[in-house]
Parts: structure tokens; C-alpha cells; sequence
């Protein structure tokens, strides 16, 4: 296996980091400041015209839509070539929508680009890569487990030309923003059906009668305006029959090609959140003294600084290799490095960002920083694309596989 970057990528990992640099971290300050001024204004949801700005800088110097592996609508890259890319925008929370990476529009543009009709991918995946619009996944429900999709209760019902959907959603990230046009809505066609066949997804555009955001989630007190997440209300929402995706029975289908690339690239970003935390804790360790000697001078902060490192490049040669995988033998094929990095990179930010609030003392957990924030964005991510747990037990039934006993033929 060769990890290292092509001549086009490391010209692409330049150009990117130098934007970052150039203007991305210098509108962090203004971003939050235009943000809190909405919030006194009575209206947090707004549209950020920092962020605005940025995407039409972006599309200027030809950095955007940078994923969508095998597709005439993104850029050309594997999996493997857009890692390093993904990881330089995890760094800052403004970047994967000033590049037009962001989810869920990035697995939503998946779903639309491998199976929309040609009439939907004008209506939808279009102005989505444009920009115009922003969409979101109604995936997760509040009345069942939904780390088991099966358990899954909202209906998708046929109804002569239409389909009628009932159902609750939360955690439907997203829905809050005025620019949200677009739902990609998963529920039950064939409740008789094989366990695995009874789930269908169905667009639904968000201003159809009978779909009602309740109220917007927020992660330890953040709500994360202006995307959010919400709780939605679908009460005998029909669309068109033609707005279902694929066929009845083939959600789960669409749901592994969607998450696919969608896992991988959190963990991405996760790798460039690990390593600007890791940059935070050794400058405040440098800068502050206790006890007689620098913070960095004390043995347990060496240590946790050496633990970074070696957690951080363990993280990052995972995702490589899943990334290589998902290129070369497919995302099936891949499932067990997928599964892995799922639970390695959430857990390893969690452990890096939090040695990072501790030097930073009382600092740590407020918003003077960007710690707080990063924390709070990385441990949803140990259940956001399914839990550390069902990942694991993943991971340990296709280990044990191997280990099977031979049938013998006794004729």
C-alpha cells in the first residue's frame, strides 16, 4: 500500500491549507460575532453572510464540491486523494460548507447522484452543488432505538399516483435552516417484508403540507445555529410516487451507499480537529507556568502530548487504509475498516481535545476557545453514523469469521 500524495493532491492540500490561512481561521472571529448579533436580533437561523462569502471565494479559486468520489459532478478524487483535504477543512467548523463539504449535504449529493432520476438531480442535486440550497437526512426517531434502523416506525404508504408519510423524526440536522429545500426521508413501505426489505427513502421537499419542525436539538447546550438540528413532524405528507428513490424495500441499499463515503469523511475532519487541539494544548502549555516550571515542562503534560501524537497518526493511518480499501475493493468489502474508524477517530479527538481543556484550566470549557465547541461536536459523533457499540460488535463478528471451523465432507 502507498499512502503517499500525488503531485495533484499535495498542489490541492497547498492550495487548500493556504485558503484556510488566508481567510477561513482569520473569519472565525467575525463569524461568531455576526452570529451573536442575529441571536440578539431574535433570529439565530439566519444565513451567515461571513460563510456566504467564503463559499463565493471558494468557488473562485476552484475549491469546491472536492468530494463525490466516481462522479462526473465532483472533482476527480478517490477516497484515499481526498483524506488529506477533508482533514485540512476539519480544522475549522466554518470550512466544510466555505468548500461546499459539508453534511449532510455531502451524502444527501451521494445518495442523489447514484440513484435520482436525471429530472431529480436537475430539481435537487443541482442547485445542492451550486450552493443554492442546503437539504437534510429525517432519519432517526425519538420512540424507537434507531442504532437499529430496523427498528425504524414511520410509514411510507402508497396511495394510488403518491405516497402519504407519517412518522417523527429528530436529529434531522439541518431542517432549522431557511435554505434547507430537500429531505431524503426514510420509512417503512412493507412492513411484511424481510427484515431488511421493509425500509424505503423518499424526497421530500421541506415545504409540503404536513411536515412541521417542532423544535431545534441542541448538543451540551450548543444548537449549533445556523444549521441545527431538528425534530420533525411528518402528518400525512404526500408527494409524488415518482420522488422515491431506487424502488420499495431498498433503503437500506441506498443507506450503505450513503454512509459509505459519509463515515469516512467525519473521521476526516475529526483528524484536523485532533490536530489543531493538540497545536492548542502545547502553545498553552508553553505559555503558562505552575508550580515553579512551564505546563510544558510537566511530566504529565509530556505525556499527554506524546500520547497525541501517537493516538493522532494512529487515527490517520486507519482512515488511509479505509479510504484505499473503499477505492480498491469497495465499501462492502471495506466494511471492517470502516467500522474501526468509526470508532477509533471519535474516540481518539474525544481523548486529545479533552487533554487540551485540561491545560487550558476553566478556559478549557468556555467559548474563549475553540475547545468546548470541538468537544461537544466530537462526541456526538460516536453515535451520529451509528454507535461505538453496534460498530464494534461489527468489528468483532467479521474477526471471529476468520476463525470459523471448516465444514467437513464425511462422504
Amino acid at each position: 500500500m502507498d499512502f503517499s500524495h500525488t503531485d495533484k493532491v499535495r498542489e490541492l492540500q497547498q492550495r487548500v491549507a493556504d485558503f484556510m490561512d488566508e481567510y477561513v481561521y482569520p473569519a472565525e472571529p467575525a463569524a461568531h460575532a455576526e452570529l451573536e448579533k442575529n441571536r440578539r436580533a431574535g433570529n439565530p437561523w439566519q444565513p451567515l453572510k461571513v460563510v456566504e462569502d467564503l463559499k463565493e471565494k471558494a468557488k473562485a479559486h476552484k475549491l469546491w464540491n472536492l468530494f463525490l468520489p466516481e462522479s462526473a459532478h465532483g472533482a476527480g478524487l478517490t477516497n484515499l486523494e481526498y483524506a488529506p483535504l477533508c482533514e485540512i477543512m476539519g480544522r475549522s467548523a466554518l470550512a466544510p460548507e466555505a468548500f461546499n463539504c459539508s453534511a449532510p449535504d455531502t451524502g444527501n449529493m451521494e445518495v442523489l447522484a447514484r440513484y435520482a432520476t436525471p429530472s431529480q438531480q436537475r430539481q435537487w442535486l443541482e442547485p445542492l452543488l451550486e450552493g443554492r440550497i442546503r437539504s437534510a437526512f429525517a432519519m432517526t426517531e425519538p420512540g424507537v432505538a434507531s442504532s437499529d434502523a430496523t427498528n425504524i416506525s414511520a410509514s411510507i404508504v402508497r396511495d394510488g399516483d403518491s405516497y402519504l408519510i407519517n412518522g417523527r423524526k429528530w436529529w434531522t440536522s439541518g431542517a432549522g435552516d431557511p435554505r434547507c429545500e430537500i429531505l431524503i426521508f426514510m420509512g417503512k413501505t412493507s412492513p411484511e417484508a424481510a427484515r431488511h426489505s421493509q425500509q424505503s427513502m423518499i424526497l421530500v421537499p421541506m415545504k409540503t403540507p404536513g411536515v412541521k419542525v417542532l423544535r431545534t436539538l441542541t448538543v451540551f447546550g450548543y444548537d449549533h445555529a445556523p444549521h441545527g438540528h431538528g425534530e420533525v413532524d411528518f402528518v400525512n405528507v404526500r408527494v409524488p410516487a415518482e420522488n422515491l428513490l431506487l424502488g420499495e424495500g431498498r433503503g437500506f441499499e441506498i443507506a450503505q451507499g450513503r454512509l459509505g463515503p459519509g463515515r469516512i469523511h467525519h473521521c476526516m475532519r475529526l483528524i484536523g480537529v485532533a490536530e489543531r487541539a493538540l497545536e492548542s494544548l502545547c502553545q498553552r502549555a508553553q505559555s503558562r507556568v505552575a508550580f515553579g516550571k512551564r505546563v510544558s515542562e510537566q511530566g504529565v503534560t509530556l505525556e499527554r502530548i506524546a500520547e497525541s501524537r501517537i493516538a493522532i497518526d494512529q487515527a490517520r493511518w486507519l482512515v488511509l487504509n479505509a479510504a484505499y480499501m473503499m477505492d480498491t475493493v469497495g465499501n462492502r468489502a471495506a466494511k471492517q475498516e470502516i467500522a474501526m474508524i468509526k470508532v477509533a477517530a471519535p474516540n481518539m479527538a474525544c481523548k486529545v481535545i479533552d487533554w487540551a481543556m485540561q491545560v487550558h484550566g476553566g478556559g478549557g470549557v468556555s467559548d474563549d476557545f475553540h475547545l468546548a465547541a470541538a468537544y461537544a461536536s466530537a462526541r456526538t459523533l460516536r453515535f451520529a453514523d451509528g454507535p461505538d457499540e453496534v460498530h464494534r460488535e461489527q468489528i468483532a463478528k467479521l474477526e471471529l469469521a476468520r476463525y470459523r471451523p471448516k465444514k467437513v465432507d464425511v462422504h
